[in-house]
């Protein structure tokens, strides 16, 4: 069995090989230049960002002006027996929210996930902690009886249970297409959101796994009665659902349907409770996207590169090389990014990257390299640690207890997206990511601004007894990388 948890739990099938086309390219990142590095971005097929990534001016006339009252909220799963101090900022529950998007549907549901598995039997488990799970799965079922059509795209490959759910829910009605991106794109559908009537929207790093509901940490955005962004994210749905069908072949280009108007050069600009934001989705691969939508990997360069003060990480595995395409291949532009952010502008670097029992020791020393460059006297600050999820008497539930987060927040912008940060991810799987920049009055900041509180609870986490910096770690049975 892979040690990777990312590969069997959000991941990719065991064995699997990856083979794209590389070519050799020069790509400048801040000050720092790379040659000759061999990458499979060759299939950007547009040009790259600007130089350094420079921000291109943004006033209203290049963005979208919606009239929607979009209200944006933090969503979060804990894991069981995890517990924080008092007065800890929180998300909603997942769990409350997923209820709510069902309950609250009239017309059409669509979700992607990269696998469903919501009840325990589908990996030989019994445990009440899979009572949320089962809720979920019920409930889903029943929309086709309340006249609510709901589509569901799923991965090909994907994690081997035992899994009946997606059975199930066809023989209640539900409309669902496996898309093979291991033959599209020698990839996965990694993504994971939910749009509803065309008007809601669930993004985050949550599978349809009901040990995300309870055994693994998890943080997403809903966003409420935003007609403008869910239709925008509809786009990349439709994309998968047209790729679903059998002997589908990847347009180049895309028809003009699947363009959008709502990118990092023409955010949707909405108010909502006197907090003003600016919004984008990023996809991933760029063999998905017309040339209108941001990469993923763009939208994370360009935040890195934006940010005058501080960047903070929180992500489940990093790692600057490919993980699955064979032989792996060194791919440094997030590490370059951070690294000249740090180096060059002396921005405040935290990283809080994730450890459990299944994590790939690998990891640590690039982690280790990174934090080599930590030179208070020089003014370069770089932390890093690790959020270790205590197992405690949840041994027998494979796959779980880990911090499964996908985001970061500086002092310019939000990010949430559903791709760890390797290599792969970027270039052959299928991800998204919502882009928020927010402003508004102090004591509004406070507490209604989702950028503001995102930061809190980067802080709640890093502040943990969760957190452990690197040379602290020692040996602990529940972090691979102690071993």
């Amino acid at each position: 069995m892979s040690s990777s948890y990312e590969r069997l739990h959000d991941g990719y099938s065991s064995g699997k090989r990856w083979s794209t086309s590389c070519v050799t390219l020069t790509v400048a990142l801040g000050c720092l230049t790379v040659l000759g590095i061999l990458l499979a971005v060759a299939v950007l097929e547009r040009p790259l960002p600007p130089k350094d990534h420079e921000t291109l001016p943004q006033d209203t006339s290049g963005a979208n002006v919606s009239q929607d009252q979009c209200s944006l909220a933090l969503v979060e799963s804990i894991p069981q027996h995890v517990k924080y101090k008092a007065n800890a900022t929180f998300g909603i529950p997942l769990e409350e929210v997923w209820k709510d998007l069902i309950l609250m549907a009239t017309d059409q549901v669509d979700v992607a996930s990269f696998y469903w598995t919501l009840t325990g039997e589908d990996i030989h488990v019994n445990t009440s902690s899979d009572l949320p799970g089962r809720e979920i799965l019920k409930e889903l079922q029943e929309l086709p009886s309340r006249n609510v059509s709901v589509r569901v795209v799923t991965s090909v490959p994907t994690v081997r249970t035992n899994s009946t759910d997606l059975k199930i829910l066809k023989e209640k009605g539900v409309q669902v297409r496996k898309v093979n991106f291991g033959r599209l794109t020698n990839g996965v559908l990694h993504s994971k959101f939910w749009i509803v009537d065309r008007k809601h929207v669930f993004i985050g790093s949550a599978n349809m796994d009901w040990r995300a509901l309870t055994q693994v940490k998890e943080l997403g955005v809903v966003i409420y009665n935003c007609s403008s962004l869910a239709k925008d994210l509809h786009k990349i749905f439709q994309s998968y659902w047209v790729m679903g069908q059998s002997n589908s072949t990847l347009p180049q280009p895309w028809p003009s349907e699947y363009d959008t108007d709502i990118n990092k050069q023409h955010p949707l600009l909405v108010e909502a409770e006197n907090v003003s934001s600016s919004i984008y989705l990023a996809g991933s691969p760029p063999s998905f996207l017309p040339l209108s939508r941001t990469q993923d990997l763009e939208a994370i360069l360009s935040t890195i590169s934006e940010a005058q003060h501080y960047v903070d990480v929180a992500v489940m595995e990093y790692f600057p090389t490919t993980r699955f395409k064979k032989p792996q291949r060194y791919w440094p532009f997030i590490d370059d990014a951070i690294r000249a952010a740090a180096f060059d502008r002396k921005v405040k670097i935290r990283m809080l990257i994730s450890c459990g029992r299944d994590s790939d020791p690998a990891m640590l020393a690039f982690l280790q390299s990174l934090a080599s460059i930590d030179s208070p006297h020089q003014h370069i600050n770089i932390q890093i640690k690790l959020y270790i999820v205590p197992v405690g008497n949840q041994s027998d539930i494979p796959y779980s207890r880990v911090n499964h987060n996908k985001y970061m927040v500086t002092d310019k912008v939000a990010y949430i997206g559903t791709s760890n940060w390797s290599g792969d991810y970027f270039m052959t799987t299928a991800g998204v990511g919502l882009v928020i920049s927010q402003h508004a009055p102090h004591p509004v900041w406070k507490t209604k601004a989702l950028q503001s509180q995102l930061r809190e609870v980067f802080d709640r986490d890093w502040y943990s007894e969760f957190a452990v910096n690197l040379s602290d770690l020692g040996h602990n049975p529940d972090c691979a990388l102690s071993r």
